[in-house]
């Protein structure tokens, strides 16, 4: 069994994705055995107490930089025994001491279609609104594997929505969550602690 440890920085809608998968059966072979919160009081931590999942608050505002961070969340990680690591609305950008002692074993969802809208900047409704504003006709969410290079880590799993006419970016992100975000992100989570995720050349394919 697999230790699922999930980062977050806010509501934790994707984490309550998760925590729901895990009791349905959808997720095999892994557990989350730990939520780690970057900030104090937010409602992902209520979600995980109220299903008695262990909680952590490393408070980003704590660190003078981004790579005394990355070490405190690095150590909390190798603590925990992580085998998988799961950012959920997790925002801020880890430096490579957690990416490459972590290699593949942390995944990330992108609510947009990689290589479109993603990178620094693209995040949250930023997203949606950058799609919108370029009139694409389908959007969705990327789930991937975390590098040094935001969103650029090899893709697990793509699913798409169509946008519709009068969409605001508000509706749009509900869309992609309620469709692509809560299936995609527990299927990917069940398929990596199955050791059902093979990288080769850089690429992930599922087997």
């Amino acid at each position: 069994m697999k230790n699922i440890v999930v980062l977050v920085s806010g509501g934790g809608t994707n984490l309550q994705a998760l925590i729901d998968a895990e009791k349905s059966g959808i997720i095999q072979g892994g557990k989350i055995t730990c939520v780690i919160s970057s900030k104090d009081g937010v409602y992902a931590l209520e979600r995980a107490n109220n299903n008695n999942i262990p909680t952590r608050v490393i408070p980003r505002k704590e660190y003078s930089d981004s790579v005394s961070y990355s070490k405190a969340i690095l150590d909390a990680l190798n603590e925990e025994k992580a085998d998988l690591v799961v950012l959920a609305g997790f925002m801020t950008i880890l430096d490579e001491c957690v990416t490459k002692a972590y290699a593949y074993k942390i995944i990330n969802v992108h609510p947009a279609l990689i290589p479109s809208f993603c990178g620094e900047g693209y995040y949250g409704l930023k997203v949606h609104e950058a799609a919108l504003a370029y009139g694409v006709k389908v959007s969705g969410a990327t789930i991937h594997f975390v590098n040094e290079e935001a969103d650029a880590g090899a893709i697990i799993l793509q699913g798409t929505v169509e946008v519709q006419k009068d969409d605001t970016p508000e509706v749009l992100q509900r869309r992609i969550m309620e469709n692509v975000e809560w299936k995609l992100l527990p299927k990917a989570v069940s398929l990596f602690c199955q050791d059902k995720i093979e990288i080769v050349d850089g690429k992930a394919y599922v087997i």
